[in-house]
């Protein structure tokens, strides 16, 4: 995948994690950050449980960063607490 894919994989995926865990967005960079963060977690939890990670811009792709981000977002509350600002 180009930079810009993985770019727009990880606004959309940051995105969706935000508003699943937090029921609000983080930020721009925040999100983008969680985004590629979580693509490459669900890629890698994916492919230890036998099914393909991410494959390119597509619903597959951005259901497996979803489930990385949030998991992802999960563990960074987890660590560092859940901030209420």
């Amino acid at each position: 995948m180009s930079i810009i894919a993985w770019i727009v994989l990880g606004l959309i995926s940051g995105f969706i994690a935000s508003k699943i865990v937090n029921k609000s967005g983080d930020g721009l960079v925040p999100d983008l950050v969680l985004g590629i963060v979580g693509a490459v977690a669900g890629g890698i939890l994916f492919r230890l449980v036998g099914s393909a990670g991410v494959t390119g811009l597509n619903f597959w792709s951005i259901f497996v960063a979803v489930i990385g981000a949030v998991v992802a977002l999960a563990l960074k509350h987890a660590v560092v607490g859940r901030s209420n600002a």
